[in-house]
């Protein structure tokens, strides 16, 4: 913060007037105080309203001249002439050391002389922090204590821990001088209970000082944290079914990363290694049975310790929605002969025996009712409609066989000559059959 000297020395007009001194009254050297980091330049300025070619001059805080108007009085290259004139000297100091804080003063050589102070403040930059405290690997449950340090801040710079970017504020500080008894160490002590949830995450240590420029100096240590392993087993399916394959997956997290882990059903080995495949960390079932219902566990183990999970399995019998096929009443109708009856018997029976028994095989998913019921269909229309063909060509063949004895009878008055004609027809017949063997 800059404040701004003034040094009004006016006479009281009383005074003025037993004192006059030609051009002495209204002039006044005018300074600000100064505030510069370590190692940057200083500028110090002395302005004067009125000045009547009066002399002005810095000095140091060791009351040795550094200018006196524009003419260099101390040997020191880091201190350089800006501007001189009547009105206003100014110089520049770089390379700016700790040494070099104190109170300049500007002289107006008046008569008496006025004198103005400026202070330099030089601000000590903070050192980047280290963080101390940290041996890895940490177990789960101990109690971390972290140290986070920093030297040569002036004045002492301020230390905020964060954890996960959210700021923790129960921390211990304490802050000493150096032995320069200029600047200052300032130290953070962090105390908290670890648990794997702080495996990875970035502890930080922040260093905020006005001379940083908003721009604070952090120092970063990442947590390693080892634990046991957590299991969890999970099944490919939440209802497993008779005949179904099932995968159980046993999800381990630890860390070290657990050894393969170990399956076991009620207590046991696994009875059926032919079925029940361990591939990594999945146990693979073939096509359940009821003889595979039992507790199954999971068994991960580390350099930590050891963790373990069950899983009960029942196996359910497969549902059946599979429906009895509807009889059509086309199938039974007043025109079929025993002959039809015979030749249909079959495929009634056959489909009587497609029908399952839906207690036998509940909960099963059966395939399309309606497309078997149409196909069935299909088939006794096709089987009727052959039948049906069949019997008419028979009857039309006996119609013919009969038509062919009647021949020659035709032409009869009566029915005496009708049947003798018939018969000679017919031994005519045996004749032409005769003389063509």
């Amino acid at each position: 913060m800059s404040v701004l000297f003034l040094c009004n020395l006016s006479l009281e007009p009383a005074a003025a007037s037993k004192n006059k001194v030609k051009g002495s009254q209204g002039q006044f050297p005018l300074t600000q105080n100064v505030t510069v980091v370590e190692g940057g330049t200083a500028i110090l300025t002395c302005r004067v309203d009125q000045n009547d070619n009066t002399s002005l001059q810095w000095s140091n805080p060791a009351q040795q001249t550094l200018y006196f108007d524009d003419k260099k009085a101390l040997r020191d290259n880091r201190i350089e002439l800006v501007r001189a004139s009547w009105h206003e000297l100014s110089i520049s100091v770089s390379d700016v050391s700790l040494s070099d804080e104190g109170q300049y003063t500007c002289s107006l050589f008046t008569m008496p002389v006025k004198t103005s102070k400026a202070y330099l403040t030089v601000l000590g930059v903070p050192e980047k922090p280290q963080i101390s405290g940290f041996s890895s690997p940490v177990m789960e449950g101990d109690l971390m204590q972290l140290t986070c340090k920093t030297s040569g801040s002036k004045p002492a710079a301020d230390i905020r821990w964060f954890k996960n970017d959210k700021e923790i504020k129960d921390v211990k500080y304490l802050k000493e001088e150096d032995a320069n008894h200029k600047t200052f160490t300032v130290s953070s002590t962090l105390d908290f209970r670890v648990d794997r949830s702080d495996d990875g995450v970035a502890v930080i240590c922040r260093v905020d000082h006005e001379s940083l420029n908003a721009t604070p100096q952090v120092a970063m240590q990442v947590l390693e944290i080892h634990y046991t392993p957590s299991v969890k087993i999970i099944p490919s399916t939440p209802f497993p079914q008779e005949g179904q394959p099932l995968i159980l997956t046993c999800e381990s997290k630890g860390k070290p990363l657990p050894e393969p882990v170990l399956w076991t059903k009620d207590g046991g080995e696994l009875p059926d290694p032919d079925r029940m495949v361990v591939s990594g960390r999945e146990l693979n079932i073939l096509f359940l049975n009821k003889t595979d219902n039992g507790t199954y566990r999971c068994e991960a183990t580390n350099t930590i310790g050891q963790s373990s999970a069950e899983y009960v399995l029942i196996v359910h019998d497969v549902p059946n929605t599979l429906l009895s096929t509807p009889i059509m009443p086309s199938l039974t109708t007043a025109t079929v002969t025993t002959t039809v009856a015979i030749t249909t018997s079959p495929t009634t029976s056959a489909t009587t025996s497609s029908v399952r028994d839906p207690n036998a095989l509940a909960g099963q998913t059966g395939p399309d009712h309606a497309l078997i019921g149409g196909i069935v269909a299909v088939v006794v229309f096709v089987t009727l409609c052959s039948i049906f063909l069949l019997g008419r060509y028979l009857a039309r063949h006996k119609g013919t066989y009969l038509t062919n004895e009647a021949k020659g009878a035709e032409d009869a008055p009566d029915a005496d000559t009708a049947i003798i004609n018939a018969e000679g027809s017919q031994v005519n017949a045996e004749e032409k059959k005769e003389y063509f063997i």
